[in-house]
């Protein structure tokens, strides 16, 4: 069995989405129609969340705890004690490809780490674009590290005990105790994830807090290069 785990903190707005698009990659021929179980670590969450998750057939569970790695934890240990062999993670603001989780196993990989792309630019400008662009590689062979496009063999995520309870930065660290624990990790860009670029956070120091730091960056550039005009 394959286990998909979604964290959700009020993420009624995106989380059908999400849903929908993970039941299509459970689908995918590719997996030779092995069971593929979702689910949503519903992590402090007062919206309708919950009744999606529902209305969508998934697995649920709930916590308190306001930390997308101690959600993505929980939802992990319920299911390598339901029998899971491979952990795949993505979050409730993204979407992922109908090969999505064909595509990480075919890496033949303990752990994948997959890229991400924007969803839709148009609440932002182009500049933001460009720089954010400029200093992100979509490229096999990569270095960047998602918890919206993660795959990590049960075994060797038990191994290493999981996720840290930490308060941000959850993924980068397992990554770094599988790589330390001699794990073979796959930089593969081929698993694909469309995420959302909005500014308001739901992680602490997530993707939402990079694109808002490149935000002020070009606030900060824009009136020095004013300044030195000729």
């Amino acid at each position: 069995m394959i286990a998909v785990v979604v964290p959700a903190h009020d993420e009624e707005a995106l989380l059908g989405a999400c849903l929908r698009s993970l039941a299509r990659a459970a689908a995918c021929p590719r997996l030779l129609g092995e069971e593929v179980r979702v689910i949503v670590a519903l992590d402090d969450c007062r919206d309708r969340s919950a009744s999606i998750a529902a209305a969508h057939g998934v697995q649920t569970l709930s916590l308190q705890a306001r930390s997308v790695g101690q959600a993505r934890a929980a939802g992990a240990r319920v299911a390598l004690a339901q029998g899971a062999r491979w952990l795949s993670f993505t979050d409730a603001d993204s979407t992922v490809a109908p090969d999505w989780i064909a595509a990480q196993l075919a890496e033949a990989a303990q752990c994948v780490c997959g890229t991400v792309e924007v969803a839709d630019w148009s609440p932002h400008t182009p500049a933001l674009r460009a720089l954010y662009e400029s200093g992100y590689s979509d490229t096999p062979g990569h270095r960047h590290i998602h918890g919206a496009n993660l795959g990590v063999c049960a075994q060797a995520y038990a191994r290493v005990g999981g996720f840290a309870p930490v308060c941000a930065h959850e993924d980068v660290k397992l990554v770094r105790m599988l790589q330390d624990s001699g794990a073979r990790i796959a930089w593969s860009n081929r698993p694909r994830v469309r995420t959302s670029a909005r500014l308001a956070a739901r992680a602490l120091e997530g993707f939402s807090l990079h694109l808002a730091q490149l935000h002020r960056q070009l606030h900060r550039a824009a009136p020095a290069a004013a300044a030195v005009a000729p």
